[in-house]
């Protein structure tokens, strides 16, 4: 996999990968930035989100669990010294139907365990909670 990052002006980045999408990158004002785009740490959490609930999803419709919508919310902790990584992840995912704890269960485990690339390639400590809205 490859991707392809341009600089716009000073801390804005537009970046792209192999599906062909444009991203825009840009550090806060204080940090020398123009407010202009997502942080990049903003954007591994939306990425490990992305892949997380994607896994979710076709889990829980082959099981044809009854998932009707389904949302995340992802929290880190970074560590104070640089490289200021994450160390702590909790996601909580909100999944919406008639679904069953232990099919939910299931799905989240499978996902972390054997399917979501972006979880496996965090060195954090990832934990979460489900909420089953009926």
């Amino acid at each position: 996999m490859k991707i392809q990052l341009k600089q716009v002006e000073g801390n804005t980045y537009v970046g792209k990968g192999e599906s062909n999408h444009w991203v825009t990158v840009d550090a806060s004002l204080n940090s020398g930035g123009a407010d202009g785009g997502t942080r990049p740490m903003e954007l591994l959490l939306i990425a490990l989100a992305g892949c997380t609930a994607m896994d979710i999803e076709s889990i829980l419709k082959k099981k044809r669990a009854g998932m009707t919508n389904l949302e995340l919310e992802v929290s880190g902790e970074k560590q104070e010294e640089y490289p200021k990584r994450f160390t702590d992840i909790h996601i909580t995912y909100i999944i919406h139907g008639d679904v069953k704890q232990a099919d939910a269960e299931q799905a989240v485990q499978l996902s972390r365990e054997k399917y979501c690339s972006v979880s496996g390639s965090l060195n954090a400590n990832v934990t979460h909670e489900i909420r089953i809205v009926g």
